[in-house]
């Protein structure tokens, strides 16, 4: 059985290179929800030399639209969002500093190029266990696009939050080597 790795956010450009496409972490810090919508209106921005709701520099984002918080909760459910979908933004992102995103599923292979030319990691949520996901979440706050409802930009704090790194900084994917290790069967 693998060790869990417990990394801060803002330890993540520096231990990128140390992950492994398999390791699970426990991530705590802060990371931003982003998706489809929210990346046009950010790329809109960033095309016309506007300011963007955070710096890239370093950041996390999470593909999810959390529902509505229940009372006495930060927020409601929020598991991750089919992360192909953010495809054609993420490149520039990352080239901008992204240093992780967080979501489900394959990204494409200009997505792996740029983790890999940028030392980030994508990080993969279980989908389906939003509730736990929101379990960890300790606090929410709506900081753009409020008009897009539950795919407004929220930063979020989050505690332990449980992750698997799936493509590392080295080229390392656990859906390529998963497929050639279940082919061998």
């Amino acid at each position: 059985m693998s060790e869990i790795i417990k990394l801060r956010t803002e330890q993540l450009r520096e231990y990128a290179p140390k992950l492994h496409a398999g390791d699970k972490i426990l991530l705590t810090g802060t990371v931003y929800t982003s998706r489809d919508a929210a990346h046009k209106r950010i790329t809109a921005l960033l095309d016309s030399g506007e300011p963007v709701p955070y710096d890239m520099k370093d950041a996390v984002i999470y593909y999810a639209g959390p529902t509505p918080s229940p009372e006495g909760k930060p927020i409601g459910s929020c598991g991750p969002t089919t992360s192909g979908r953010m495809d054609r933004f993420a490149p520039r992102f990352l080239d901008l500093g992204l240093v992780a995103m967080i979501g489900k599923g394959e990204r494409s292979e200009e997505v792996c190029e740029a983790i890999v030319r940028n030392g980030a990691v994508y990080l993969c949520a279980v989908g389906g266990c939003g509730a736990l996901a929101a379990s960890r979440i300790k606090s929410c706050e709506v900081i753009a696009f409020e008009d897009l409802g539950c795919e407004s930009v929220k930063r979020l704090y989050v505690e332990d939050f449980p992750l698997v790194v799936t493509i590392d900084c080295s080229g390392g994917n656990v859906f390529k080597t998963g497929r050639a290790e279940y082919a061998e069967i």
